[in-house]
């Protein structure tokens, strides 16, 4: 009998800090995503590191990688901060949101295969049997699965990409933003995917456009509503996070 724990490949010091730094990235990513840090405040990374379970080393490299997309912010000689709730910034992604989805859904129209739709079909099936009651956290996960999907179906990965950078930086406000529109949501879905069967790229981008597109004046309530439930401890905290507490020095 060969004994596993002789042939198993062992990873080599590169690998093994290569991997904890992908679990710190992950982690600190869903954090920052769902506002687990308050929105400004510096972070404690002897806290995180205790926390995690990880060495300085693998968490700094995560925090830069997230300081890259935006969803921690560096100071010099200060250290790392959450991101603040900016109603510019919240704007600015929704508008470029909004550009980039468009061009998704006019390009899904010439590309989308008939698998694909099917495909799609089934995905929104599972979407509407979703009940109500559901946390908050998986519906909105259903939501950007299916214009996630929707950027798949173009082939172009780059695409899909800046999607999720955007969808990251902008969850928190779709969380708020979703709370009583489901029905509505769901209809706009199904009416899109039918345009894009047809290859109807007008009336797809026109329904992609209405979807996704808010008035500045709903935006800024929304974030004035995300301020209040944040520091109310609600929020889409996904099941398994670790608890942060920033120590007192760091308030």
């Amino acid at each position: 009998m060969v004994d596993d724990r002789r042939t198993a490949k062992r990873e080599t010091p590169q690998e093994t800090s290569t991997h904890l730094s992908q679990r710190a990235y992950e982690r600190l990513r869903e954090m920052a995503i769902n506002y687990r840090f308050r929105p400004g405040e510096r972070l404690n990374e002897g806290a995180l590191a205790k926390d995690l379970q990880l060495s300085r080393t693998p968490l700094r490299e995560a925090m830069h990688r997230l300081v890259s997309e935006g969803l921690l912010h560096l100071v010099s000689g200060r250290g790392f901060f959450a991101r603040p709730l900016d109603v510019k910034e919240v704007c600015d992604l929704y508008e470029a949101r909004l550009a980039l989805e468009t061009a998704i859904v006019r390009l899904a129209c010439s590309r989308a295969s008939s698998d694909w739709l099917e495909s799609m079909h089934s995905y929104l099936d599972r979407s509407v049997s979703a009940h109500e009651s559901e946390p908050l956290e998986h519906l909105l996960e259903l939501d950007e699965g299916f214009h996630e999907r929707i950027a798949e179906s173009t082939g172009n990965l780059e695409l899909l990409r800046m999607l999720r950078s955007i969808n990251a930086r902008i969850h928190f406000f779709r969380w708020v933003d979703m709370q009583g529109r489901r029905d509505n949501t769901q209809a706009e879905h199904r009416a899109l995917i039918a345009a894009i069967g047809r290859g109807d790229a007008e009336t797809a981008v026109d329904i992609a456009h209405t979807h996704v597109a808010r008035r500045q004046d709903q935006i800024i309530d929304g974030i004035r509503e995300g301020y209040a439930r944040l520091y109310m401890g609600e929020g889409p905290q996904a099941a398994g996070t670790v608890s942060y507490t920033p120590s007192s020095e760091d308030q």
